[in-house]
């Protein structure tokens, strides 16, 4: 690989680290772990599935950083239409302005949304800055739409799945349920209702899968029965809870909600943040069940990993719902940098590189790959299961007493996780375990060799596995 020497020099890692701890607190980091128990690796520049370091080291990038670099580092295409649309204009407010990246990427992400025969389609899109923002809109359109029609005033309640994750603004925190990252914000969380998980660990077999999602969805029934007029929204991650250990659920779930939420007058919000675009083998996880979300929100891969940015795509009956002569019936929540032209440049990008590259396609070959390789992992003593969504195949140990936080998975954690994780980076790979799930995320553009480092990084992270039982 060619060296760039104005960013690399082998002296230059030492001072990035110093100067890093001097000045920054990193997220989802407990600081006292750096600089020896945690490694920070200082990045000069990423390139593809790769990033390298200042000394040159590279690390093969399996979790498309946080799930977010969907087509690989320093694409060109992104970066070219990120450069043009910075010489035209970077910013502008979006309250009575507009600009063209804005009013086409809204265009291109309603005519690629999830549909449903006979329902009226998704009809309007909402800007946000990142995924829990778009969270955070999400609930209080919800919740908004029933206060300004006014029959209803006790729809204030959301459901949630237990084991779910939204985000970490407090809206989002309040609907998910990790306990790490919500249980010290308790008494700023809102009352939330939570459903059982439909996720299918230990499932035998598809029509096992199956079972699991269909009694999840009777446990939901009687849920909203005995709250009824009570809940505004539902919100739930399509097919698969990412944070919460990559936890994978039949669409025959997805299915069973739609028609309850109806029954019952709910909103069905889906967060796509990380299912979204290509990652579960569909362009957006909820065409696998044929039917369609009230409120939908993207974030993660929208930009391909480039630059912050969500969306929230709404029905024209919600968004009818706002329309008045009052202002106070308005929908008035903002960001500085909602619909920002350099994103929004960024996110057409992406789009254009998903249809024009057919990378769904493709996708499909390369997880068929992905799934060929990490079933050889199930016969190790250590593996309780081995499952995939797409481009998403976790691998799940059997417990380990000191990892469980009330049984949901939290980056890192525990002495097992950290040394995985150390060991995978010792290989050449970054892998970031949820609790026991060791999981593999990689940008769409990774190749054979590089799914076959994966796959030895996580051998030999099974192996220090091994050593610390």
């Amino acid at each position: 690989m060619t060296r760039h020497p104005k960013i690399i020099n082998d002296h230059d890692a030492d001072h990035w680290r110093a100067r890093d701890l001097d000045v920054l607190w990193h997220p989802c980091t407990q600081m006292r772990e750096h600089p020896h128990a945690l490694p920070l690796l200082p990045v000069a520049y990423g390139k593809g599935a790769w990033l390298v370091g200042h000394d040159g080291r590279r690390t093969l990038d399996a979790v498309s950083s946080w799930w977010t670099n969907i087509h690989g580092h320093s694409e060109p295409r992104i970066a070219e239409a990120i450069g043009r649309q910075a010489r035209t204009l970077e910013q502008v407010i979006l309250a009575g302005f507009s600009h063209a990246p804005a009013v086409e990427l809204a265009e291109r992400l309603l005519a690629v949304a999830p549909r449903q025969p006979d329902r009226a389609p998704l009809a309007k899109v909402f800007y946000a800055d990142n995924g829990s923002a778009g969270v955070e809109v999400a609930l209080k359109m919800a919740f908004h739409w029933y206060r300004n029609r006014g029959d209803e005033p006790n729809r204030t309640k959301f459901v949630a799945l237990t084991n779910s994750y939204h985000g970490e603004t407090v809206g989002a925190l309040s609907v998910g349920d990790i306990p790490l990252y919500r249980r010290v914000y308790a008494p700023l969380l809102l009352d939330v209702l939570f459903a059982p998980s439909p996720d299918a660990f230990g499932a035998r077999t598809p029509a096992d899968a199956s079972q699991c999602a269909e009694d999840a969805a009777d446990a939901l029934a009687r849920l909203l029965d005995e709250h009824p007029g009570e809940v505004c929204a539902l919100i739930l991650e399509p097919r698969l809870q990412c944070a919460g250990g990559m936890r994978m659920h039949d669409p025959v779930y997805l299915k069973r909600v739609r028609d309850l939420c109806d029954v019952h007058g709910v909103f069905l919000i889906a967060d796509e943040i990380a299912t979204g675009f290509g990652r579960t083998g569909t362009l957006f996880a909820f065409e696998q069940a044929g039917v369609m979300p009230d409120l939908m929100c993207v974030s993660k891969g929208l930009t391909g990993g480039f630059l912050p940015l969500a969306a929230v795509l709404a029905t024209q009956q919600i968004y009818e719902g706002f329309l008045d002569d009052s202002r106070e019936r308005a929908f008035l929540h903002s960001h500085s940098y909602s619909g920002n032209p350099l994103a929004c440049a960024a996110a057409l990008a992406s789009l254009d590189i998903l249809e024009g590259d057919d990378v769904i396609a493709r996708n499909r070959v390369t997880a068929q790959k992905m799934g060929e390789l990490a079933s050889s992992f199930a016969a190790n003593p250590l593996v309780a299961e081995v499952r995939q969504a797409g481009m998403v195949v976790a691998i799940e140990l059997h417990p380990e007493p000191e990892n469980h936080d009330d049984g949901h998975a939290v980056e890192i954690a525990g002495r097992r996780g950290l040394r995985m994780y150390r060991t995978a980076l010792d290989h050449g790979v970054l892998l970031r375990p949820l609790g026991d799930v060791l999981y593999w995320m990689p940008p769409y553009c990774v190749d054979d060799a590089q799914l076959a480092q994966i796959a030895d990084a996580t051998d030999a992270c099974l192996k220090e596995a091994a050593r610390c039982a």
